[in-house]
């Protein structure tokens, strides 16, 4: 089953859509089959991928009135692995309409169930608001993504999204984890952004990923052309941070699975395998030891006195156990 991961963080202009973007790119660009998904009626994720704005197209608005499959609302895009479900301004009127509708807040992720098979990463991208869009989306998700700038109000706003995640772990999606915090438009150069990273790391610990976007040019210039930045220009700055990005989640997907066989418990069988193969190794170095060879000789002399006293003792007997004898001058002759 594909992975649901929102690019969620109810502050704007921190990089929610060109995270969501380039990140799904780059997922794509691993060869893997991904899903990008434009939950804002602002629509930037789509005219991003360089789909015109085109209110007659099956949209995200579709899905979460029940008007079509998201199967039907699937646009392929410019990246042979990475497909689209677009918006349009019209998505805003969702948040009216579904105010009083049967599971409003399940809506996107009854929706999207049918392809989670189908894709091994579907990323979400959030409107930059605490709605009932965002809200569907956090339900739908398995785990959250947020981006931030290292200031100190997006310290303030992060405080906030926290609270309304447990909320809804509470409420409506128990498993839902934070898949990472990533500083974006980061420069490594000023007191602040270094202060703030220290703080989200003690907060955050292994949460906080060890990539960060940089401030690059090219990033804000890719929009404008429809293209994601590693096709426009894969070599900056930008799109090899994303590409980091995209490849050290996947590495944290697969540690966890691996993490997962081998807290297996050991069988049984396992542990006699292991036995019968340390004694095979250690057997022939007792044989070999020239101290081990030496006490056979000791040991016959041992049995012929075993012997010998037992032929006194049997003279003393009755006869009921004159049957030993033969026994023990059996083992004398042996010896």
């Amino acid at each position: 089953m594909g992975r649901v991961i929102a690019v969620a963080n109810q502050k704007g202009g921190v990089g929610k859509t060109t995270t969501a973007i380039n990140l799904a790119s780059s997922f794509a660009a691993c060869e893997v089959n991904t899903l990008l998904v434009d939950c804002d009626p602002q629509s930037n994720a789509t005219s991003g991928l360089g789909l015109v704005k085109d209110p007659e197209r099956l949209n995200t608005y579709h899905l979460l009135v029940g008007a079509a499959s998201a199967e039907e609302a699937v646009q392929a895009t410019a990246l042979e692995q990475l497909w689209l479900i677009p918006a349009n301004k019209n998505l805003i009127g969702a948040n009216l309409e579904l105010v009083e509708a049967d599971r409003r807040e399940f809506r996107l992720r009854d929706a999207l169930a049918p392809l989670f098979a189908r894709y091994e990463f579907i990323v979400l991208d959030c409107p930059p608001a605490l709605d009932l869009l965002t809200l569907n989306a956090l339900v739908a998700a398995d785990a959250v993504l947020i981006p931030m700038q290292a200031e100190y109000f997006a310290l303030e706003g992060i405080s906030e999204l926290l609270d309304t995640i447990e909320r809804i772990r509470g409420s409506f999606n128990p498993d839902l984890g934070i898949e990472g915090v990533v500083l974006t438009m980061f420069d490594e150069r000023t007191n602040l952004a270094q202060q703030v990273t220290a703080e989200l790391k003690r907060f955050f610990g292994e949460k906080l990923c060890a990539t960060t976007i940089p401030r690059n040019i090219r990033l804000a210039e890719a929009p404008s052309h429809g293209k994601p930045a590693l096709l426009y220009d894969p070599r900056s700055k930008g799109a090899e941070s994303y590409i980091r990005l995209a490849k050290e989640i996947i590495a944290h997907r697969e540690a966890v699975a691996v993490e997962g066989d081998l807290d297996r418990p050991t069988s049984s069988s396992d542990g006699v395998a292991t036995e019968e193969v340390v004694t095979a190794e250690v057997a022939p170095l007792e044989i070999e030891s020239p101290v081990e060879s030496e006490p056979s000789h000791s040991a016959d002399e041992q049995a012929a006195v075993v012997a010998a006293e037992a032929e006194v003792e049997a003279s003393q007997q009755h006869g009921e156990n004159v049957e030993e004898i033969p026994a023990a001058a059996e083992m004398d002759k042996s010896a």
